[in-house]
């Protein structure tokens, strides 16, 4: 029991430290790259850098004011045990972007390209290592989890309309096509960099896990990582034991989350996993008629 609970923390630890590492790589790839090269990226970070452009308020405080806000309104919406995880790094951005501007060199790179290729990957590495933990960099992500919840719209869709807009309108601010352009490669490079890391451009796994504690994973499953799960009646061949199988869908990122669930309940438990290509259905992509 003292074995397993030391595990746990160590396990929380872990997290917490990669997570911080991914976060600080985020905003090293705006404060080196993107904002010195006045390029606005996606998400609440890009909103908070289009305001810095034009009024100078520090994007720290843009990110943390507009983010109090979404999570507040999680709260109400998806329930009070809301992503601890998520609340994390909203505070952990906010007082890294508050890092004053004038610190960092004003221009590592002159072309305005490879700003925004190099911004992009550095923030999708970034993003992928809280991803990776089952952390969440808030704003749009917050955002399409509460339209999710009443909306049968998948929230890489929101995320990319968020983005979409908030590049978009940064033109109306900087007065620069040029620069939109950029946010846009920028956005494609961290999308690209993201998928990349968290093993291919395929973001869903199926997965079937064999395990005489099925019920307890199924529970998890259900109630924690809000994910369906189907149970399977099946028979060993070489026992001649009738057995459960669970099969379950879920997100890359949520993968490791689950994996360390599983092996915490189970450690006998037989896991089958496989890349799947589309998903389509609540909590994914809509079915395109």
């Amino acid at each position: 029991m003292v074995n397993t609970q030391k595990q746990k923390i160590q396990t929380m630890i872990i997290d917490y430290v990669i997570m911080l590492t991914g976060l600080i790589l985020y905003v090293l790839s705006w404060t080196l790259f993107l904002v010195p090269a006045k390029i606005t990226g996606g998400g609440i970070s890009g909103l908070a850098a289009v305001i810095f452009y034009s009024t100078k308020i520090p994007i720290g405080l843009t990110f943390f004011a507009i983010n109090v806000v979404l999570v507040a309104i999680a709260i109400k919406v998806l329930g009070a045990n809301f992503g601890v995880k998520t609340i994390f790094s909203m505070v952990v951005l906010s007082l890294l972007f508050s890092v004053p501007q004038s610190l960092f060199p004003e221009s590592i790179i002159q072309d305005n390209f490879l700003s925004a290729v190099l911004g992009g990957m550095m923030g999708g590495v970034g993003i992928g290592l809280v991803f990776s933990r089952g952390g969440s960099t808030g704003g749009t992500d917050i955002i399409a989890m509460i339209i999710n919840k009443y909306q049968n719209i998948s929230p890489g869709r929101i995320i990319m309309y968020c983005d979409v807009i908030i590049i978009g309108s940064s033109f109306f601010l900087v007065h620069s096509l040029d620069k939109m352009v950029y946010g846009f490669v920028s956005m494609a490079v961290v999308s690209y960099t993201v998928d990349a890391y968290l093993s291919g451009a395929n973001a869903s796994a199926q997965i079937f896990i064999f395990s005489t504690k099925y019920e307890e994973i199924a529970d998890f499953i259900n109630n924690e990582s809000k994910r369906g799960v189907t149970v399977i009646n099946g028979k060993g061949w070489f026992t001649q034991q009738e057995v459960k199988v669970l099969l379950t869908v879920v997100r890359k990122k949520e993968t490791s989350m689950l994996f360390r669930k599983v092996k915490e309940i189970d450690s006998e438990a037989f896991i089958s996993m496989a890349s799947v290509m589309g998903v389509y259905g609540q909590g994914f992509d809509k079915i395109k008629g």
